[in-house]
């Protein structure tokens, strides 16, 4: 007589045991009921959001892989006070990993203002440090002027370990100066998949999903941070996130370029966006520059000008209008695609909102958007072809 294992049952009794073997606890029955009724807690949450933390697991570089929060971890959640010392890494303990529902935590807008001293000088190398974080770039000013005061100060030596993969997310961090290496365990080896040279941050979505880091950060040289507490992060950033998302989500599912992505890579291009608004004439993006990001407009129009040539061949300073931009249409990948400077400048036509998408989760987060993008440089070439009579290739 032959008996049927359900499906999903090995798959459902190895996770059990490998959390078993993992941590090693003294009540094996106790343990089983914290870690099903969190499997099953976890499973009651929305859809999309599963789906982002699932991707955001597999991703080396996006910081951050599996466990959910026993019922203790969450009442500690609720006291949570940022360490007197600030500078030593102290973490958190879990049993597995439910991702972070902001309207979950009514309450938490009633804790406690945190606030870390600075003097004037700190707080202007802060706001420094915090003008390009496009995770701050939808919060309004009173909402910046919180985080920068919950803000405190990490100096770090060469080859310490700001995070450890594996570990519960605490703090989330912005690099004022250093370099640092981001490193994964591949088949148990330490591999160097990415670095970020004195500019960025990151251990945002252990924060904002409730997982344990995926990557390890160390520094290279000595280097300073500034972090920001996982209450303080719960409260001001992703609350304010989930508003932004669901703002941006019906917007980004109607971009034809993103159209080939999967729903749970759309969903985590709206947790990275920014967004910047400009003025008739104003310039966004000027001809020969680097490039550092990507953008979509969200509403008016942009129009795109080239620099022309005189029939010898040089460049006479006027520009000439070769394209226009509106909603849900995008530009400036070109410079990213192809790795040189910026082919054209643009400017606003009329009162123009973009979404912004810095270089970094460009290379993440659209990299199978990319052979699209290359098939529209031909069409890029073919308009300065008949504009300026001669043969030009922007891929090399």
């Amino acid at each position: 007589m032959s008996i049927e294992i359900p499906a999903g049952l090995m798959d459902l009794l190895q996770g059990y045991t490998v959390e078993v073997l993992r941590r090693r606890p003294p009540d094996l029955v106790e343990f089983a009921i914290q870690y099903f009724t969190c499997l099953q807690d976890s499973r009651k949450h929305d859809r999309h959001v599963k789906e982002r933390f699932a991707d955001s697991t597999r991703e080396g570089v996006a910081f951050d892989s599996i466990s959910v929060e026993s019922n203790e971890d969450e009442d500690s959640d609720d006291a949570y006070m940022p360490p007197s010392n600030p500078n030593k890494y102290s973490r958190r303990a879990s049993v597995c990993a439910e991702a972070y529902n902001p309207d979950d935590d009514e309450d938490e807008d009633f804790e406690p203002r945190v606030v870390h001293s600075k003097s004037d000088e700190q707080r202007r190398r802060l706001q420094d440090a915090c003008r390009d974080i496009l995770l701050f770039k939808t919060l309004d000013q009173e909402q910046f002027s919180e985080v920068l005061d919950g803000m405190f100060e990490v100096l770090v030596k060469p080859q310490e370990h700001i995070i450890n993969q594996g570990e519960d997310g605490d703090n989330f961090y912005v690099i004022e100066r250093g370099v640092y290496d981001i490193v994964v365990q591949i088949d148990g080896v330490g591999k160097c998949v990415g670095k970020y040279d004195n500019k960025g941050s990151f251990g945002e979505l252990a924060l904002m999903y409730n997982t344990p880091r995926a990557a390890t950060i160390m520094a290279t040289q000595e280097g300073a941070l500034w972090g920001l507490d996982r209450a303080t992060f719960h409260r001001l950033i992703v609350k304010n996130n989930a508003k932004k998302r669901k703002m941006y989500e019906a917007f980004i599912e109607c971009v034809p370029l993103l159209k080939s992505l999967e729903l749970s890579e759309r969903m985590k291009i709206v947790d990275v966006v920014g967004m910047r608004a400009f003025k008739d004439e104003e310039c966004i993006i000027t001809q020969g520059e680097k490039a550092d990001c990507f953008y979509i407009v969200e509403s008016g129009q942009v129009k795109i000008m080239i620099i022309s040539k005189t029939k010898a061949g040089q460049l006479d300073n006027a520009e000439v209008e070769i394209a226009r931009c509106s909603r849900g249409q995008y530009f400036g990948e070109l410079a990213l695609v192809t790795n040189k400077p910026r082919a054209a400048s643009v400017y606003a036509v009329g009162d123009t909102k973009c979404l912004v998408i810095d270089i970094q989760a460009f290379e993440r987060l659209l990299g199978s958007c990319k052979e699209i993008m290359k098939r529209n440089i031909s069409q890029y070439e073919n308009q300065l072809v008949a504009l300026f009579g001669s043969s030009v290739d922007l891929k090399h």
